[in-house]
């Protein structure tokens, strides 16, 4: 007996599977920034946790206090480390934990059904915290810098223009690939264990522990062709006038051929794990 079609009525209305998501974003919005707030105290704990910074900005300006270490004096690791974890703040993602821990329990069956993609949910939800954590760490940034007197920050108009794509370059290289090992997940026991090797290539390749300009020319010149600087880094060293407008505004390309090519291998890598997801019943 052949399968019943699904007749559409005259007059009748489609909803376009982007015309539903782009409605439901408001509300995934409201939705994720609600679970934060009322996650508050573990929200706090994770900004406590994001102190690398800091305790990077205490050892290189007492390295710093006898003289300029490269081209970093004291201020400017000030203005350096203090930008970086604004960035570090801003650009932060958790989907790797959420999507590994849903594979393995089958949960994700449940996402699955809703009409809005779950790496469009997930994304909408680490979106969502971001006021809450400018909020918070706004103020302790804002006392620091000017405590310290360091107002080494770019006064280029379009660095500071193009500061909000690199932010959100920043960001979406993270998810993406947060997403692209958490994908992992679909084949392996854990993809927490993966993660980790790639945020310890983030930690040494990022800027985030040691400017770049301090690393062995080689050294330097391969981190150029990571993902890691453009995660960190570049924003950093944009808006705190380390970068001429002319290789801020390549990076700015570059960064964004990394977000298009993390994207490419996410969104294979999640095709082919959610057809082996379904195979084997959730």
């Amino acid at each position: 007996m052949p399968l019943a079609r699904r007749v559409r009525r005259p007059g009748a209305r489609v909803t376009l599977p982007r015309v539903r998501t782009l409605r439901a974003l408001p509300t995934l919005l409201r939705v994720g920034f609600a679970e934060a707030v009322a996650y508050r105290a573990e929200f706090l704990v994770w900004l406590l946790s994001t102190n690398m910074p800091l305790v990077m900005l205490a050892l290189w300006s007492a390295a710093a206090r006898d003289g300029p270490v490269g081209r970093y004096t004291g201020a400017q690791f000030t203005a350096y480390f203090l930008v970086a974890l604004v960035v570090r703040l801003l650009t932060g993602a958790w989907v790797i934990w959420e999507l590994n821990f849903e594979i393995r329990q089958g949960t994700l069956a449940f996402r699955m059904l809703r009409p809005v993609h779950p790496l469009v949910a997930y994304a909408t939800e680490n979106l969502a915290a971001v006021p809450l954590r400018l909020v918070l760490s706004s103020p302790v940034v804002v006392v620091l810098l000017l405590s310290s007197g360091a107002p080494l920050l770019s006064r280029d108009p379009v660095a500071w223009a193009a500061f909000p794509a690199a932010l959100a370059g920043a960001w979406a290289i993270t998810f993406l690939a947060m997403s692209l090992v958490g994908a992992l997940a679909f084949y392996v026991e854990s993809a927490g264990s993966v993660f980790e090797i790639w945020m310890g290539l983030f930690g040494v390749f990022s800027g985030y522990l040691v400017p770049l300009d301090l690393f062995p020319p080689w050294l330097a010149t391969l981190a150029r062709f990571l993902p890691f600087r453009y995660m960190l880094a570049f924003p950093v060293e944009m808006v705190t006038g380390l970068l001429p407008r002319a290789r801020a505004l390549e990076e700015l390309a570059i960064q964004w051929l990394f977000v298009g090519l993390l994207f490419l291998l996410a969104s294979a890598a999640w095709r082919r794990g959610v057809r082996r997801f379904s195979s084997v019943g959730g």
